[in-house]
C-alpha cells in the first residue's frame, strides 16, 4: 500500500472594515415630544400595603414608598426639579380615581 500525503489547503478571507452608518430618527407625535420631558414619575397609591409610591415611567419597582401622598408629593417634586422631569399624579379615590392628574 502506498500512502499519499495530501497539502491540506488553508483559505484565508479577507476582513474589510466594517463602516458606521448614522442612524436617521424620525419624528413622532407623541406626548413626550410635545412636552419635551424626558423623564415622567408616577405617584400612585399601593392596594396592598395603602402606601403611596413613587416610580418612573415603565418602572417594574418603587423608588420609595411613604405613608401619606403630601410626602410623596414633595419627594418627586424635588425629584423632577433636578431632572427636569414630569409628574402624574394617580387619584386614589372619589371622583377621579384610576385616571391620571398632572401636577
Amino acid at each position: 500500500m502506498t500512502e499519499k500525503k495530501t497539502a491540506s489547503k488553508k483559505t484565508v478571507k479577507k476582513v474589510e472594515p466594517t463602516t458606521t452608518k448614522k442612524k436617521v430618527v424620525k419624528k413622532t407625535d407623541s406626548k413626550k415630544a410635545e412636552t419635551n420631558v424626558a423623564k415622567i414619575y408616577h405617584v400612585a397609591k399601593r392596594a396592598k400595603d395603602n402606601k403611596w409610591q413613587v416610580k418612573a415611567a415603565k418602572g417594574e419597582k418603587a423608588i420609595k414608598l411613604f405613608d401619606t401622598k403630601d410626602e410623596a408629593m414633595e419627594y418627586v417634586k424635588k425629584m423632577a426639579a433636578n431632572q427636569e422631569a414630569g409628574v402624574l399624579v394617580h387619584a386614589s379615590k372619589g371622583k377621579y380615581k384610576g385616571k391620571l392628574r398632572s401636577k
